[in-house]
């Protein structure tokens, strides 16, 4: 199934580190060409060169904000023909509802929501029958933990969008799924557990399921999935190692 996607040219919305960065590896890996997009120019150049070091790849980077519309359409204009494009940017501020103002979790709710429709309005215009968008959730909106409720609203309203979308551009043959991660180590996550290096965040990952958190390869290969099954849309894949289970 990855030979669908040779050739196949695919923006990643945050792809500078973590899930992103470990899917632009995978798409280089079966021959895709890759468009990283990402605020931090210097990470981003940083994750450019990483994947170029790959025998043949195809990588650019396109400096900017994914949830400024406008810069998503200088940047798919940039890229040219675009047959994907994957959201794994976002934060996760939290915050107790009654100390939290909401102007402290404006930036991540409005990123989530504003960030994956701004992507989709951009993208709808330029992909082709065939194309896909995929959008990042997370294991929190089915297992809430205190002091995140704005955040998991955010990711609630994602996978919502997520359907409404499949429906709305089925007409031009375009897929819109979502990926419900578990906790997964990357750069992201292990500053917001306070986990400082490979040894505490294997004591961390105990206590899941598997006995372990997800290395953000296993994550992204589930992107690479949903890119190269053509009769996918209106679904999200958890990918959380049972973490919902527990």
């Amino acid at each position: 199934m990855p030979a669908a996607l040779e050739g196949r040219t695919v923006v990643v919305v945050g792809g500078s580190s973590g899930i992103g960065l470990a899917a632009g590896a995978l798409l280089t890996s079966v021959g895709a060409r890759v468009v990283l997009m990402a605020r931090d120019a210097g990470r981003l150049a940083a994750a450019v060169d990483r994947l170029r070091t790959a025998d043949g790849a195809s990588v650019t980077g396109v400096a900017g904000d994914g949830t400024d519309e406008s810069v998503l359409e200088q940047a798919l204009d940039q890229a040219g023909s675009v047959d994907h494009v994957l959201v794994t940017a976002g934060g996760f501020a939290g915050g107790a509802l009654l100390d939290t103002p909401r102007e402290q979790v404006r930036e991540t709710v409005e990123g989530r929501i504003w960030g994956a429709y701004g992507v989709a309005r951009a993208a709808a215009r330029r992909l082709p029958a065939g194309g896909s968008l995929t959008f990042s959730s997370g294991l929190y909106l089915t297992r809430p933990i205190p002091g995140a409720s704005a955040a998991i609203a955010s990711i609630g309203a994602v996978e919502g969008l997520t359907r409404a979308l499949a429906v709305e551009l089925a007409p031009r043959r375009l897929r819109v799924n979502a990926i419900r991660y578990g906790v997964v180590d990357t750069p992201l996550s292990r500053g917001a557990l306070g986990l400082a290096d490979d040894a505490a965040v294997a004591a961390a990952g105990q206590s899941a399921p598997l006995g372990r958190f997800a290395t953000a390869e296993e994550a992204a290969s589930a992107a690479l999935f949903l890119m190269a099954n053509n009769f996918v849309t209106g679904t999200v894949v958890t990918v959380d190692g049972g973490q919902s289970l527990a």
